[in-house]
C-alpha cells in the first residue's frame, strides 16, 4: 500500500520537479531537496508556485496529446 502511495506521488506529485530537472539538466532529487528547502524558509509559498506550474504542465500536455498530426490524414 505504501509502496503504491510513493510510485503515485513520485509519477504525479513530482512531475514538475522533474521537468525543471531535465530543462536544467541535473538531478530531479536534488530540484525537490531545494523546494522542501524553500518551502520551509519562506514558510510555503513556493507550494502555490508548484501547484499553478502543475496546473500550466498538465493543461500543456493535455493540449499536445489532442492535436491531430498532419499524417493522420
Amino acid at each position: 500500500m505504501i509502496e503504491k502511495v510513493r510510485k503515485y506521488m513520485e509519477f504525479q506529485a513530482f512531475g514538475v520537479c522533474s521537468r525543471i530537472a531535465d530543462k536544467v539538466e541535473i538531478k530531479a532529487s536534488t530540484v525537490r531537496l531545494y523546494f522542501i528547502y524553500l518551502s520551509f524558509v519562506t514558510l510555503g509559498s513556493p507550494l502555490i508556485v508548484y501547484l499553478v506550474l502543475m496546473f500550466f504542465l498538465r493543461l500543456k500536455d493535455y493540449i499536445r496529446s489532442r492535436k491531430p498530426s498532419v499524417f493522420d490524414l
